[in-house]
């Protein structure tokens, strides 16, 4: 990413240019970042092609507008932050789901983030509602902030159906917790963008991902809150807790909602794809 590209995705995210890659920087793009641009899965229902290469992820989120998974979010965010001056280093999750079981590999990209003021930090912009700001990766207490409170911790034994060579759970791997509960399981190797194709691909098709099931558009609001359309039904969460939520009845309200509160401008109103198990576009 260049000069140029790197300050029109600042001004994407309403952020200026600052003289040192601070951990008090990465906090403000990372809240910056979660505010204007949305966790979204449009691009499987609307027939676009995924690629996760930096400039196709720049274009999109900068150029287009738009938004995208955790591939496409953190893969163009960590894209900045490197061009900024930040150290960054790629790292692959897997997301726990129901009974607390994890998901595929390659399930999730996060990224560890080293500042110049000696910060080592997990920044995450693609995991929906999830922290505010960056984690302190080698903080092992809880860490409570807007978005709850939070733990970086060493994994246990392996109970959650991750295993390593040889069916030993990896001793590295840490846990990402929210409010008491797991949210994925973060391998400490390094890792490069290409390696997540395989997971982006899954996500994209396969009728087991809920990302081929359902339709999701949301984002931080500036009051804390959050703002998602789900097909047509419209949720305001309030910093408080309290909700709002409407049924969008026509085509043009939908659009609207997409255009004023997302930014997304679409020519069509994007509706579930439907996967059949060997991919024949039936039912799934």
């Amino acid at each position: 990413m260049n000069t140029a590209q790197a300050d029109a995705y600042l001004r994407r995210i309403g952020a200026g240019r600052r003289p040192r890659p601070t951990s008090e920087v990465l906090r403000e793009l990372h809240l910056r970042h979660l505010r204007t641009v949305p966790f979204e899965n449009l691009s499987i229902h609307l027939g676009e092609e995924i690629v996760l290469e930096e400039q196709r992820l720049v274009d999109k989120v900068v150029g287009d507008r738009r938004g995208g998974f955790c591939y496409e979010l953190n893969g163009a965010f960590g894209a900045l932050l490197a061009a900024l001056g930040f150290g960054v280093t790629l790292l692959a999750a897997r997301v726990y789901g129901e009974e607390e079981r994890t998901g595929i590999p390659y399930d999730h990209l996060a990224l560890r983030v080293r500042t110049v003021d000696g910060g080592d930090w997990l920044a995450d912009v693609g995991f929906g509602t999830h922290s505010h700001f960056p984690l302190a990766f080698g903080e092992r207490g809880e860490q409570v902030e807007p978005g709850g409170t939070f733990g970086v911790v060493e994994s246990g034994p392996d109970t959650a159906g991750v295993r390593g060579p040889g069916g030993a759970a990896g001793a590295a791997d840490l846990d990402v917790v929210r409010d008491g509960r797991p949210q994925y399981r973060l391998e400490l190797r390094p890792r490069a963008l290409g390696d997540f194709a395989v997971g982006a691909w899954w996500h994209s098709t396969s009728p087991a991902s809920h990302f081929t099931r359902s339709l999701v558009c949301s984002r931080l609001t500036e009051d804390g809150g959050r703002v998602t359309l789900a097909g047509r039904t419209l949720t305001t969460t309030r910093a408080d807790g309290t909700r709002e939520v409407a049924d969008l009845t026509s085509d043009a309200e939908v659009l609207a909602a997409y255009r004023d509160l997302f930014g997304v401008e679409l020519p069509t109103v994007p509706t579930v794809r439907s996967r059949g198990r060997d991919g024949d576009g039936g039912e799934g």
